[in-house]
Formats: C-alpha cells, structure tokens, sequence
C-alpha cells in the first residue's frame, strides 16, 4: 500500500504499479510496468503522483512546462536530464511519467564511496554529463535550483547519468528573492545574501556534488545559513564588497562595518550569541582536495583548477558552462 495507490493497482489504464520508490514531502515516486509499452517505449517507468492539493497543483503545472521544454529540445534523448514522458490525472492527482532509472548518486556514494568518495575517472565521465545537463538547461532558460547528489539518476551500469526532480524548477528571468532555495550544503552564496541569482547557481551545486563525488564528503556542512556563509569565506576569503552591498539579507549576518557576524548558540543559555569575525583567510581549493593512490597527477591538477573556478564567490565571475565543458579536465587535453 502506497498512500491510496496499491501494488498492482493499473493507474491510467496501462501503468501497473509494481514497487513503491520513494516519498517525499510533495509526491509519492512508484514504480510501474508500462502495459502498452511500444516497441521503442521503455516497459518500466517511474510515476510521480503529486499531493492532491492547490499549491502543489501550481508547482505541478509548471514543472509538466518545464519538462515538457527540456524534452522538446532534446528529441534524441543526448543531454542528460531525465526523460519525461507523459502526464495524466488519476483521482484528481496529477502523475507524471518518467523513464526508470537504476539509483541515484547519494546512494552510489553510500554503496561504493562512502567516506572515500568515487574514482577520479568516474568523476570526470559524471561531470561531463552534468555539463551537458547544464548546458541544456541553460539553453531552455531553466533554472533547477535543487541539484545535489539525490537528484541524479544512474542506469544499472552506472555510466549514464541523468539530473532528475525539477519540481522546484523555474525559468530564468526576475525571480522572487528567497534564502532557502536549492538544498543548504548545496546553497550558493548569492542566494543567502539576498542578491538576484541566475544560471551560476546551478554550477555552484554542481561543484560541491563534484567535490563530495570525489571525496566522499560533504564540503560545505553547514547547519544554518550563517554557519554555511563562514564556511564560504574559509575557502575563499572575504565577498567582495559590492555583493554585501546589494543582498536583501546581508544585514542578517554583516553589521555596518560589513564585518561577518557568526551567530552561535550559547549551549548553556541557549541565547544566541553574534561574534564577529574579521581577517578570514581564504584556502587553496587544491589543499582540500587529496589525490588517492595511482591517480594521473594531471588530471587531479585539472580537476583542482576547475573546481577552483567554479568556487567564485561573485556569480558573475564564476565558471560558466561553456567554459566548463571545454576545461582541460572535461576534454582531457
């Protein structure tokens, strides 16, 4: 049993439920058996039955267009975002129709890197298919704003990978100014200050998947959005000046003098206590990152550049897609 859908239960009059997949705050995933499966149609697929309620709906609607886009612009199924196939409404519940993929990568990295991360070579192929997603999404004026390692799909031989889940997916254009978008440890830090975001946060989420893909851990674990702008600056030294004097939310965490506030709770008092801290140095992105026996030395220096490229603070400046895609790292050169 599956909320109210049930193992066997044909949804739609040819998807036959066969295991539940997943459940998460807005939908339930199941898997199903496509009865009238055409020759080149994949049998089994994975449904998302959206909660039956009116926001839910909205943000429904719009993903069925966002999908819809990214499918249309890409009719031989070659840039790596999950194939939508079909939506229909069942009990008032609006299911979407995907193609079923094996896992997805948090699970890969549980099961073969945990804590040790993956091999470089296999970082590299996925980093490449990333791009290509990147690159479409771009293309199509899609924002994904939740991308993380959950949201990536493998095939059964793990060497297809596919970014999935554009329920919090929107155009690019004005978008409304929130600091909670995108999952925390994956955040990049013009959406915690408040400043307008475009296409370069979906790179700042790729690099930190490519950074735990490598490493088997997280790089930026921060348990709020203060600690996660701290964490930022060890890396990378202080923001540049014109970002903290144009984010909706730079006084939550800088005073006037734009010194960093880090706010910590009193674990005696449990009042939260502001301590300003000045001079952050910022690391070598390369010092982070260790090469693990038997790697090429040139490819790990590679990977170390790109990610140092891709870890700019200022959006503007930091690695786009284009440029990711022909990196020395990606092409092997």
């Amino acid at each position: 049993m599956i909320g109210s859908h049930r193992f066997g239960e044909v949804l739609d009059g040819r998807y036959e439920i066969v295991a539940a997949h997943g459940k998460g705050v807005f939908s339930t995933v199941v898997r199903a058996k496509d009865l009238n499966a055409g020759i080149d149609e994949p049998e089994e697929v994975a449904i998302k039955i959206i909660r039956n309620n009116e926001t839910m709906r909205k943000a429904g609607d719009t993903e069925v267009s966002i999908l819809k886009k990214l499918a249309g612009q890409d009719p031989e199924n070659k840039r790596h975002c999950v194939r939508f196939l079909s939506s229909f409404k069942y009990r008032n519940h609006l299911c979407l129709v995907f193609e079923s993929l094996h896992m997805n990568l948090r699970e890969v990295l549980k099961k073969f890197g945990r804590d040790i991360g993956l091999k470089l070579t296999a970082v590299r192929a996925y980093a490449k298919q990333l791009f290509i997603a990147l690159k479409h999404l771009r293309n199509c004026g899609v924002l994904h704003s939740d991308i993380k390692p959950d949201n990536m799909l493998v095939n059964e031989a793990k060497n297809v990978l596919k970014l999935c889940d554009f329920g919090n997916a929107m155009f690019s254009g004005k978008n409304e100014i929130t600091p909670y978008l995108v999952s925390r440890f994956y955040r990049a830090p013009e959406i915690i200050l408040g400043l307008s975001y475009d296409h370069p946060m979906d790179m700042w989420s790729v690099g930190c998947c490519l950074y735990e893909l490598y490493s088997g851990k997280v790089l930026f674990p921060g348990s709020t959005n203060n600690d996660m702008l701290r964490l930022h600056m060890e890396l990378k030294g202080p923001f540049p000046k014109k970002m903290l004097k144009k984010g909706a939310f730079v006084d939550q965490h800088f005073d006037n003098d734009l010194n960093f506030h880090a706010t910590e709770e009193d674990p005696v008092t449990k009042k939260i206590m502001k301590k300003i801290i000045a001079n952050i140095k910022a690391k070598d992105v390369g010092s982070i990152i260790s090469g693990s026996p038997g790697e090429d030395p040139k490819m790990l220096a590679n990977f170390k550049d790109l990610l140092e490229k891709i870890f700019v603070l200022d959006p503007e400046k930091r690695m786009t897609v284009y440029q990711a895609l022909a990196h020395p790292f990606i092409t092997g050169k």
